[in-house]
């Protein structure tokens, strides 16, 4: 069973290392001291807090779709040409970049501070991990 530092847990909940030593002591988060001394918490905990705490905004098309990874968020940034457009949105602490033809963005009316949808559909997912990490 994994197990993550203080600091490390404080910062994928974007939280500050006092809360999750609050969390620790209320009972939602358990822990333990590593060999060396460092308290850490339980990562199934700390993935189960971060998932309850996850706040999707609501899509705002309302639609029905089989794509399960739809990123609500803000366009931050259009980049085009004649041809082309890359187009920027922060959806929550994420940023995801899309490509598509400048006749789309415009047709969308995709500009800055816009709402979109960031809809994911892929057939690879590549997951990566520390390197030299072994919980």
């Amino acid at each position: 069973m994994p197990h993550i530092r203080v600091k490390e847990a404080a910062q994928y909940l974007a939280v500050s290392d006092d809360t999750v030593r609050r969390w620790i002591d209320e009972g939602t988060l358990s822990s333990r001291r590593s060999p060396g001394g460092v308290l850490e918490v339980d990562g199934v905990d700390l993935a189960r807090l971060a998932q309850s705490r996850a706040v999707t905004p609501e899509d705002p098309a309302g639609n029905s779709s089989s794509a399960r990874n739809r990123f609500v968020g803000l366009v931050t940034k259009v980049t085009a040409d004649t041809v082309m457009a890359q187009v920027e949105l922060q959806c929550g602490p994420h940023r995801v970049v899309s490509l598509m033809s400048a006749e789309a963005a415009r047709d969308l009316g995709i500009e800055p501070g816009a709402v979109a949808v960031a809809v994911v559909k892929a057939t690879t997912v590549i997951i990566e991990t520390p390197q030299g990490r072994r919980q």
